[in-house]
């Protein structure tokens, strides 16, 4: 059999070239995201010179450009309602509600008391990230990784007394003596010790030595909603259980109970610490809650990659939901509910040349089309940008808009985006001050 070099020889000059055939002198491979160039050196399978560019961005436009300095002053925002005498706890949780997790907590951790997060796995990556930072676990989910919790200094809530019990074991093997904080149920019906069962809890520390109680915590189920009577009922549950710890000696606890939602609304929520963490990318839960100025720190665009004149009549995407009432101009966008926008919004727009365009027919996993048969050719040619979540010159669509076009939430939004979107951080505006 003649070798791979030998065909390779017989082959005439104007054949195709191989797919994996060795590059032209002075050719220029891009590299993927996964493997990028290290220390100034090519990795295997690249050239130099070498594209500095990430495979993701440099192919399909679509992006999530998050401002860095939009979530900083957002963080001053809130602290001016709250007032300077509350610490605060930034929730970076759920890869900071979609914004990016490290680079987030970077940015929030020189202003920020601590930093917040659902679970060991999203503290482990910030520790490994070089955040330094005090850092809560809120999600409370440890499967005897109580050692790795301990290793890297994260701050345990705890609502379990098995876990209680593990956390004591844990520290004490380690000759350590660690900081716990008890999550109590006020009405949520999620995770919590009751308040019959609290002084039990209490009464268990007397006995682990290892551990020391730092502080008490809750959380509300409807702090955004019309409603107030359900959180002050709430609020009134977990003054109680203050009192109680108090009784048992406990007399220097940080208490913390507050979302966004409820330091805004909740003077009273605000005890020694705050919760903050859709507030901080310029969103707010629900109509109930508001604070001045806030800053939308995300947002999402692509760029047109087909254009079709179609006549009246003519369906749109899957099933045909919409047909053309007039000879329109479409365009194609490589975005889709695969990227985390949702298929079943209605009435949705999005922004191109400055202008509003109806979102048409069903959303696909890769694409949706957009109806610009109003906006001049020069505007909404290929690869023209169009804006889903931003501003672009006077008009604006929020996180808000989309989630209202949806049926849904805010942060269902943030936190859809996938992974497949890159995040390109814009941080001029950063500025790092001692923490409070």
């Amino acid at each position: 059999m003649p070798s791979r070099a030998e065909l390779r020889q017989a082959e005439p000059a104007s054949a195709t070239r191989e797919i994996d055939a060795e590059p032209y002198a002075g050719e220029t491979l891009q590299g993927l995201a996964s493997k990028p160039r290290v220390a100034g050196t090519a990795t295997e399978g690249t050239l130099v010179p070498f594209a500095e560019v990430d495979i993701r961005t440099s192919i399909r436009p679509t992006v999530a450009e998050i401002d860095l300095g939009a979530v900083q002053r957002n963080l001053s925002r809130f602290r001016r309602v709250i007032g300077p005498s509350v610490a605060v706890f930034g929730v970076v949780k759920a890869d900071a509600y979609g914004h990016g997790a490290v680079p987030v907590a970077r940015a929030l951790e020189p202003l920020c008391n601590a930093l917040a997060v659902s679970l060991v796995e999203e503290g482990l990556e910030l520790r490994a990230a070089g955040v330094r930072a005090p850092i809560f676990v809120l999600g409370a989910y440890y499967n005897r990784h109580q050692d790795d919790v301990i290793a890297q200094r994260l701050t345990p809530v705890v609502y379990d007394l098995g876990d209680l019990e593990r956390f004591g074991a844990a520290a004490a093997r380690r000759g350590r003596r660690i900081d716990v904080h008890v999550k109590v149920d006020t009405g949520m019906s999620r995770l919590g010790v009751s308040v019959d069962d609290l002084p039990a809890v209490l009464a268990r520390f007397d006995d682990l030595s290892a551990l020391r109680l730092a502080g008490l915590c809750t959380h509300f189920a409807s702090a955004d909603l019309p409603d107030a009577s359900v959180t002050e009922q709430a609020l009134d549950k977990f003054d109680a259980c203050i009192g109680e710890a108090m009784h048992a000696g406990f007399t220097e606890l940080a208490h913390h109970a507050a979302n966004s939602a409820a330091a805004i609304r909740f003077p009273r929520a605000r005890y020694a610490a705050v919760r903050p963490g859709l507030a901080l990318f310029g969103a707010m839960p629900s109509r109930h809650v508001a604070v001045a100025d806030l800053e939308p720190a995300l947002r999402l665009s692509t760029r047109i990659m087909a254009v079709h004149d179609v006549p009246v009549g003519t369906p749109v995407s899957y099933g045909g939901l919409w047909r053309a009432p007039r000879p329109s101009r479409i365009a194609t966008l490589p975005v889709g509910y695969a990227d985390g926008y949702p298929r079943h919004v209605r009435d949705a727009c999005a922004l191109v040349g400055g202008r509003r365009v109806p979102i048409v027919g069903a959303v696909c996993m890769d694409m949706l089309m957009v109806d610009v048969t109003d906006v001049p050719p020069a505007d909404a040619g290929l690869g023209s940008v169009v804006t889903l979540i931003g501003r672009d010159g006077a008009e604006q669509i929020t996180v808000d808009d989309v989630a209202g076009w949806a049926g849904t939430l805010s942060y269902e939004i943030l936190c859809g985006i996938s992974k497949r979107v890159p995040r390109i951080q814009r941080d001029a505006a950063i500025v790092s001050t001692p923490r409070p």
